[in-house]
């Protein structure tokens, strides 16, 4: 099997390709990345994945290099990672008054071939207000700074997502059937 790298730190990623069995690396990418949208959400996401998957697979000579980005989007507004814990709380209250769209690019790179593959996801998310007692109680057991939107869906964020129109693994930060496809298209086989 082709050496496949994760060119992301994020922990919800990692644990994703694990739960799969798939044997990976990890190497950051150090790509800057943007945050305007020039035409689309889905643009700018596929945009940012490619920037990072091409920085990391400009390093090696072969493997898969997978790089993704995550936005959630309410309609009006961006939202990334949040930058402190008022900007966590001010963001989850937005998130709670309207459902959002949590969008992920994803870009594969055979760093032997230079084939390259960007595609992106969508999933659309329904969320139960929380108090500030709650909202203060849910930081205390998750950390808000590294995902999009500062929740997550799995686990404690599980008590206040009651719906999702799409892709779950979408939600935890990398879209698992997009992935398996455009892996598959590049010789690597998940199943």
């Amino acid at each position: 099997m082709k050496k496949i790298i994760l060119a992301s730190k994020s922990p919800q990623r990692r644990k994703l390709l694990k739960f799969l069995g798939l044997r990976f690396s990890v190497q950051p990418s150090h790509a800057a990345e943007s945050a305007k949208i020039k035409t689309t959400c889905a643009a700018l996401v596929k945009e940012n994945a490619l920037l990072k998957a091409r920085e990391v697979a400009g390093r090696l000579k072969k493997g898969i290099v997978i790089g993704a980005d995550t936005l959630v989007y309410t309609g009006k507004e961006i939202i990334g990672k949040p930058r402190h814990l008022k900007d966590a709380r001010r963001i989850l209250k937005v998130l709670f008054s309207r459902p959002q769209w949590v969008y992920t690019g994803v870009a594969v790179i055979d760093a032997a071939s230079g084939k390259t593959l960007v595609d992106y996801e969508k999933t659309r998310v329904f969320m139960i207000p929380l108090t500030d007692k709650e909202i203060a109680q849910y930081h205390r057991r998750v950390n808000p700074f590294d995902k999009a939107g500062g929740f997550q869906i799995e686990g404690w964020g599980s008590i206040f997502i009651h719906r999702i129109e799409g892709c779950y693994s979408n939600v935890i930060g990398l879209p698992m059937a997009k992935l398996a496809g455009m892996l598959k298209k590049v010789g690597v086989s998940i199943l």
